[in-house]
């Protein structure tokens, strides 16, 4: 099924009042099921996708929380800077799984989620986002600025001292010398 198909449908069961609405510091369950298109040659869902499917489960939190209208009302908007997943089980044809979405916390750069593709309660594969915002006028929206829209961040969401490592480890290069150097 098309990325676009889905958004369409999930943004019509928010606009009807069939997803409840959520804090931003909530973690969104989105519901889905493996379609045909989802399928690689192996007929489990391609490694591709779960990172398209992953787009969907962040507008879902963004949406219900009503963090979407507020970014681009600014005119900002979300990019994805670095990600990495790990698979566990393979999801098949027609299996219904959610994808659990949050907010893990934010550096003075960076926005981190956690992602995780759930069958009844057990994960079959997770994922770590670093995302950032930008503004359409051009430049980076501060994590400042995205907490004096949101209100302050919970004091549980701490982030642990390997996010920044893992941060920094996959900063991408700037040049091809410095990328067959090794960084």
């Amino acid at each position: 099924m098309n990325l676009y198909l889905r958004l369409l449908l999930l943004r019509l069961r928010i606009l009807r009042g069939r997803r409840s609405r959520l804090g931003v510091w909530d973690t969104a369950r989105t519901p889905f099921r493996v379609v045909p298109t989802d399928l690689d040659l192996l007929g489990h869902m391609n490694n591709g996708r779960y990172l398209t499917i992953l787009d969907l489960g962040r507008m879902d939190l963004m949406l219900r929380s009503g963090f979407w209208g507020k970014i681009t009302s600014r005119g900002w908007y979300p990019v994805v800077a670095g990600q990495t997943i790990s698979y566990r089980k393979s999801l098949v044809l027609g299996q219904r799984f959610e994808v659990h979405s949050r907010i893990l916390g934010m550096d003075e750069r960076w926005n981190y989620l956690e992602q995780s593709f759930v069958v009844g309660d057990e994960v079959y594969a997770q994922a770590l986002i670093r995302a950032r915002f930008l503004k359409r006028s051009g430049g980076s929206v501060s994590s400042r600025e995205l907490l004096d829209m949101v209100g302050e961040m919970p004091a549980d969401r701490v982030l642990p001292s390997w996010i920044s490592a893992w941060a920094e480890a996959t900063k991408p290069a700037k040049t091809v010398g410095e990328w067959a150097a090794g960084h």
